[in-house]
């Protein structure tokens, strides 16, 4: 029988961990994410799971030791954020390459410089196109069930790549939150038994080698299994969070609109300012302003045409960015969001807000200038700083 109890973010993705008990978790610890391998470490010291667990010298032995762990055929998970997730970067290509099935928690926090150790979404944004799932969370209960759903999706034989689930660094990493926690045996029966790789480096039986140069006779056709898998990862996500709701009661998707039916003018958000965005929604609502949301749940592989078929009867569209592109045209979601919407006939005017970089507070007053915006789009720019003291 589920239970309700308190936890923040980063003991809620711990807990998951826990009740998974992956083969083999290597990690190095960074702020705002060393709780939630703190707290399994001390799960692997209790022997409360029956993990291996690998403290490594930095991230990139970490993901390096994932990588092998994997590949011979274990169920491998670990945790970080921001310069910690940089430093995977040259591995993180590798694992999705091979097709490996690890699963990531990133508490999302700026990347330097300057150092800041507070959130925003500028260490997911960067590994987009590195061939990883990526399942944003609004809040703990979505991390604790998105991590959990992560493992079916990215070990499902039609997908076979490697997943990263990610929160808001302190906004829901260390802040206390309502969830409602599975009993162990639940989990087990969802995630299904021992992974079964296809091709382990343990199989002396079968012996393989993994991780070979690859020039211009094979590279190509070998980059093209990992698009496909992205593309056919949609149809697997949707399943498998179809599963959960009908055994535990909570449904999730690509995105999820709010209020969206007859709505005028929209916002396109990720993580925890969805929250917010819904209060300002329902008080807006409530003066006669046809407002809604659209959360970005899953932002790789990027759906794009539930994007634009949830964005199409909308007169005017806003689309928060809590990193920035650097490319002069917008933040990372304005761009793929303006990108989707082309081949609409009718399309709604579309404007980017860059937000929140560094930690820099998002309140219900600067949403709703957003609001306030799009009520008067013609006049607004193409892209704007929310927030910044200029």
């Amino acid at each position: 029988m589920a239970k309700v109890v308190a936890r923040t973010g980063n003991e809620a993705m711990a807990e998951a961990m826990r009740q998974i008990n992956p083969d083999v978790v290597a990690a190095y610890p960074i702020t705002p994410a060393t709780e939630i391998v703190m707290i399994f470490a001390k799960y692997v010291a209790d022997g409360l799971v029956d993990t291996n667990y690998v403290a490594v010298e930095s991230e990139h032995s970490a993901m390096s030791a994932c990588v092998g762990a994997a590949a011979a055929g274990a169920r491998v998970m670990t945790g970080t954020s921001s310069q910690g997730l940089a430093l995977m970067y040259e591995i993180l290509p590798i694992a999705a390459a091979l097709r490996l099935p690890i699963v990531l928690s990133d508490v999302n926090r700026a990347l330097s410089g300057p150092i800041n150790i507070h959130c925003d979404h500028s260490d997911t944004m960067a590994a987009r196109d590195f061939g990883w799932l990526q399942i944003f969370s609004e809040n703990s209960q979505e991390a604790y069930d998105g991590l959990i759903q992560a493992v079916r999706i990215a070990e499902d034989p039609r997908v076979h790549l490697p997943a990263m689930v990610t929160t808001d660094g302190f906004i829901i990493s260390h802040c206390l939150d309502k969830i409602e926690l599975l009993e162990d045996s639940e989990v087990k029966e969802f995630i299904g038994p021992e992974r079964k790789a296809p091709n382990s480096l343990l199989n002396l039986e079968k012996p393989v080698s993994i991780g070979l140069l690859d020039l211009q006779d094979y590279y190509f056709e070998h980059r093209l299994p990992v698009a496909e898998a992205m593309r056919g990862a949609k149809k697997v996500i949707l399943e498998v969070a179809d599963e959960f709701a009908k055994k535990f009661g909570r449904k999730y998707g690509l995105c999820e609109a709010y209020k969206l039916e007859d709505a005028e003018h929209v916002v396109v958000a990720l993580g925890s300012t969805c929250g917010t965005a819904k209060v300002v929604v329902d008080e807006l609502r409530s003066k006669g302003v046809r407002a809604g949301l659209l959360k970005i749940r899953v932002f790789r592989p990027f759906p794009g045409e539930e994007i634009a078929a949830a964005l199409a009867k909308a007169k005017t569209v806003a689309v928060l960015d809590r990193s920035d592109s650097w490319s002069a045209q917008g933040g990372q979601v304005f761009t793929e969001v303006r990108s989707v919407m082309f081949d609409l006939p009718v399309k709604p005017k579309i404007i980017n807000f860059i937000y929140g970089l560094g930690g820099r507070e998002i309140d219900q007053g600067q949403i709703r200038q957003v609001y306030d915006c799009l009520q008067k789009v013609e006049k607004q720019p193409l892209v704007q700083y929310l927030g910044v003291r200029e």
